[in-house]
């Protein structure tokens, strides 16, 4: 399709991506981490900070490289030694961490109470794996009706996060049954953690009810006029969803109690819309927040495909060649196969672990290696000004926003291992440090990828990789290996 997206669809996208599931169903868990209305609202400021720092160290990054694949360039174009190192392990922790099943959780859940079936395990499930199998078909054989579907979800989605926060002005006002509305305001901060672990893992679900003001780097080769496109859209969509979340938090807190809220689970929006204006709206609300969920999941499976398509692009050794990977089989318009990669672990992820423990882990488990990603390309963005001065930089970021983020991060990667106060995390009986492990091992894994690929296998039979270009009938451009013998003398 070309560079097709404007200013007003990379706002959207970026937009689409952020507002989703989590500032519908995150609420109640990050009260629970943090213990007080106060310090969750902090949190919510505090994430939206980090996010605009962080989105302006990425428009420095995008502006230099304006290019589709996001951190990938990045990373290949700061860590060019060990060769394909870095490709490798953003490559693995895309792939295996790259899935969208906690919006097909929230869409199971939310449909299944507005039809008022119980949500049991293997309903939500099926429900899950049907959603991620239809976005992806939507996608890959109609990517112009994906798109506006995608558009059309993301202004549905404004509107019905507009609505929460005039209800909730609403109720501040006295206008509506709630009998005090002012009661969780009083004592804000009563009841406060006092644990850094239980304040990084809140973070991490903060950050990444924010995540997606990185979506248009990830798509830059369909952008119009992408420097100028980039520089409008990131700032003004991370605004637009910024306002939005911090005014939905006080319209939530104002509406029901602090145990209300926090035995809510994932639903804590219907549980706003049933204090508010009662059960039959209560249903008709998880409708809308479930169409919020799969509009979520479009956007981030639109992104993800590309990602997917890129790394392909590079040789990332895959079953079946690169060359099917990487191309835009069947319609010459959008990458299936991209998308294929994105379904399987999204399945896999949606039938593993038990429906109520996966939605929090999910959200932990992805937030800790993008913040090891994220530290390292900041170290990387400070190298390049410092090796690379000359380099054409339409945008820089002001040095302390970047050390800011960079300090930030460092905190996010030792905190979760600090001893809660009650020795848990937020997903009991699994253990407070499991999902940074089970980060650590995903990039760890794509360096023992790279190591078998790269090293172990051309020393054990005597070869060498020789890379070569080819253009597949679709016009793309790909990389690819041939093992070429070497002849000992």
């Amino acid at each position: 399709m070309g560079r097709h997206l404007g200013v007003f669809s990379c706002t959207l996208l970026i937009v689409g991506r952020i507002i989703g599931i989590g500032i519908f169903s995150t609420p109640s868990s990050i009260l629970g981490s943090v213990g007080s209305v106060g310090a969750s609202l902090m949190l919510w400021v505090l994430g939206f900070v980090l996010s605009f720092c962080g989105l302006f160290i990425w428009l420095e990054y995008g502006t230099m490289f304006p290019r589709s694949g996001g951190e990938k360039v990045y990373l290949e174009a700061v860590y060019t030694r060990p060769k394909y190192l870095a490709t490798s392990i953003f490559a693995v922790n895309a792939i295996v961490l790259g899935f969208t099943a906690s919006g097909c959780i929230v869409f199971a859940n939310n449909i299944l109470i507005s039809a008022g079936h119980e949500a049991t395990r293997w309903v939500v499930r099926g429900i899950g794996i049907g959603v991620i199998v239809f976005v992806t078909l939507l996608h890959g054989f109609t990517p112009r009706l994906g798109l506006y579907v995608m558009n059309f979800l993301t202004i549905f989605k404004i509107a019905i996060l507009l609505f929460v926060v005039v209800s909730g002005w609403a109720v501040l006002a006295g206008h509506t049954r709630i009998e005090d509305p002012h009661a969780n305001f009083r004592h804000a901060f009563a009841g406060s953690s006092q644990s850094s672990n239980n304040y990084a893992t809140a973070t991490f679900k903060v950050l990444g009810a924010y995540s997606g003001w990185t979506n248009v780097n990830y798509v830059l080769n369909n952008v119009k006029n992408p420097v100028r496109t980039l520089k409008i859209a990131g700032p003004l969509g991370l605004c637009i969803c910024a306002v939005l979340y911090l005014l939905a938090n006080v319209s939530y807190f104002a509406a029901a109690s602090k145990q209300e809220i926090l035995h809510s689970g994932v639903t804590v929006a219907s549980l706003f819309f049933g204090k508010v204006f009662g059960h039959t709206a209560q249903r008709a609300l998880s409708v809308f927040v479930a169409l919020s969920a799969i509009g979520n999941v479009m956007t981030i499976t639109f992104a993800a495909a590309r990602i997917n398509q890129e790394l392909a692009k590079e040789g990332i050794h895959l079953p079946f060649g690169s060359r099917f990977w990487a191309s835009n089989w069947p319609t010459g318009n959008s990458p299936l196969p991209g998308l294929i990669v994105h379904l399987i672990p999204s399945v896999i992820i949606i039938i593993a672990p038990p429906p109520s423990i996966a939605y929090p882990f999910i959200l932990d488990v992805e937030g800790y290696p993008a913040q090891i990603i994220n530290f390292f390309l900041v170290i990387g963005l400070f190298w390049l000004r410092w090796k690379k001065p000359n380099i054409h930089r339409p945008f820089k970021v002001w040095w302390p926003l970047a050390v800011f983020f960079l300090a930030a991060a460092a905190f996010l990667l030792v905190a979760p291992f600090l001893r809660p106060a009650n020795g848990k995390g937020d997903t009991p009986p699994l253990p407070y440090y499991l999902y940074c492990l089970v980060g650590i091992a995903v990039l760890t894994t794509g360096v023992i990828y790279w190591a078998i690929w790269r090293v172990v296998l051309p020393k054990v039979f005597g070869y060498e990789l020789v890379p070569r270009k080819e253009t597949l009938s679709d016009g793309t451009v790909i990389t690819l290996f041939s093992a070429k013998k070497i002849h000992k003398e």
